[in-house]
């Protein structure tokens, strides 16, 4: 906790809005106050406006790096002395360099903890850069056949090192460690291997149960998805479903509210497995249109028997009161909620977090329907905004997980969407199911023997003829 009168103002780079709320969250726990900005150039401009007492930027960020703007920083003789601390991953030698080279006082890596974090801040605050310490000579560094000009003063050095030494310390302990066990073992290894064969025989029966019971969950989870679409005159659904897992955390539906109205969703719970999988079920048994009970999605008026459909902007607040992501052990769900209207073609919906809802438009090209909203469970009573479109004839609408644009090669390169717009612009001349079937299997054939990393989930929508 902060000890001094003057709140530490701190100046957040980083580009994921997820990832600077759970920093942000941490911080002004802790007492500091905290702005941020969505990229380098816009920290640059927060810093500029109010100088803060230190500075956490993320190194990968659209417009101005974390690089980059660490060197702005240094350049300018009255801010040269604020202590710029990056986040990385320290994945090569060179992002030491590179760092120094930019001026960078400390590195933090990635993932780290909350702790660790505040005690490198701390460290940095207690040993500042004096504002009048006189400019380090060029030092030419060469790495890899890479050469580096390094200019950082001593203080901003050693700072920088001794959390790179930090680091390797840490590692060091845990090599050690692991090296004393490897010892015990084999000194006891008669014994160990007695235990080990009973164990083995226990693990065996345990995951011979295991992975029933996975299979019985994953055929229970299957069955939950839509068997028997609706039918309603003049339009037409079609999905696909791919879990990366026994167990998926995606989930899809498309249903009927009444005679008029097709509700239809795709939910992305974060992560995978039985928590994700149960909280799929969970939401999925909340969404379930009841023809006796009324629900979230529509309720019955006791008086005229007439069903009243929830706004989809009300589903999904409803849902973010009910599914907080501190009581849903910390995961979260991303979602995209519509409700057709089969008399007149409108479409209402809303979404909290899903990617781009796709719009295929008969005569003209593919739209990306972007709609910035929190995740289900993020931030609390959150208001969503509700959106309305009309599908003419020949139009199409589709909503997927992101396991579609962010499915990996074997070269670890992502589809995106330009290529999923063109595997969609492919097959838009072919019938709707064989359409959505050729953009899964693009989607599979890109990721190669290996198949997607994330669970694929696909829900589309056309408009046959005009409506009524």
């Amino acid at each position: 906790m902060i000890t001094s009168s003057d709140p530490i103002d701190v100046v957040i780079a980083e580009d994921s809005p997820i990832q600077a709320l759970v920093l942000q969250r941490h911080l002004v726990k802790e007492g500091y106050t905290v702005r941020i900005g969505r990229d380098g150039a816009e920290a640059l401009q927060q810093i500029r406006e109010r100088r803060p007492t230190i500075l956490i930027s993320d190194i990968e960020m659209p417009e101005m790096n974390g690089y980059e703007l660490c060197s702005a920083v240094k350049s300018d003789a009255e801010l040269r002395s604020l202590p710029v601390m990056l986040l990385s991953s320290l994945s090569d030698p060179e992002d030491i360099i590179r760092g120094l080279e930019a001026g960078a006082d400390n590195y933090v890596t990635k993932p780290y903890e909350t702790g660790y974090l505040l005690s490198r801040m701390q460290s940095l605050l207690e040993t500042p850069i004096e504002a009048d310490e006189p400019q380090a000579e060029s030092l030419q560094v060469t790495l890899a056949g890479k050469t580096f000009t390094v200019n950082s003063g001593r203080q901003q050095s050693l700072n920088l090192l001794v959390s790179t030494f930090e680091n390797a310390v840490e590692k060091n302990r845990e090599l050690l460690q692991t090296n004393e066990q490897l010892t015990v073992a084999q000194n006891q290894l008669e014994v160990r291997n007695r235990e080990l064969n009973s164990l083995n025989t226990k693990l065996n029966d345990h995951n011979t149960r295991m992975t029933r019971d996975l299979e019985a969950g994953a055929r229970v989870q299957q069955a939950l998805l839509p068997s028997e679409l609706p039918q309603p005159s003049g339009f037409r659904f079609a999905w696909q479903y791919r879990p990366c897992d026994e167990l998926a955390g995606d989930f899809l539906n498309v249903f009927e509210l009444d005679d008029d109205y097709i509700g239809f969703y795709v939910v992305d719970v974060s992560g995978h497995g039985v928590a994700a999988s149960l909280l799929a079920v969970t939401v999925s048994r909340v969404l379930t249109p009841s023809p006796f009970l009324s629900s979230l999605i529509a309720t019955t008026d006791e008086r005229t028997g007439r069903v009243i459909i929830t706004p989809p902007a009300d589903v999904l607040a409803d849902l973010n009161r009910r599914f907080p992501m501190e009581e849903s052990a910390d995961q979260y769900f991303t979602m995209a909620y519509g409700v057709l209207n089969t008399s007149t073609g409108e479409v209402r919906y809303a979404s909290a977090g899903q990617p781009p809802i796709l719009l295929m438009r008969h005569s003209a090209d593919i739209e990306l329907l972007k709609v910035r909203a929190f995740a289900i469970g993020w931030v609390a009573d959150v208001d969503y905004a509700e959106h309305t479109l009309k599908l003419n004839p020949g139009d199409r609408l589709a909503i997927y997980s992101d396991g579609i644009p962010e499915a990996m090669s074997p070269e670890m390169e992502q589809l995106g969407d330009d290529r999923m717009l063109k595997a969609f612009r492919d097959s838009r001349d072919q019938e709707l199911e064989q359409s959505v079937l050729s953009v899964v299997a693009d989607v599979e054939a890109w990721c190669g023997k290996r198949g997607p990393l994330d669970d694929v989930s696909l829900l589309a929508l056309e408009a046959m003829h005009s409506p009524e």
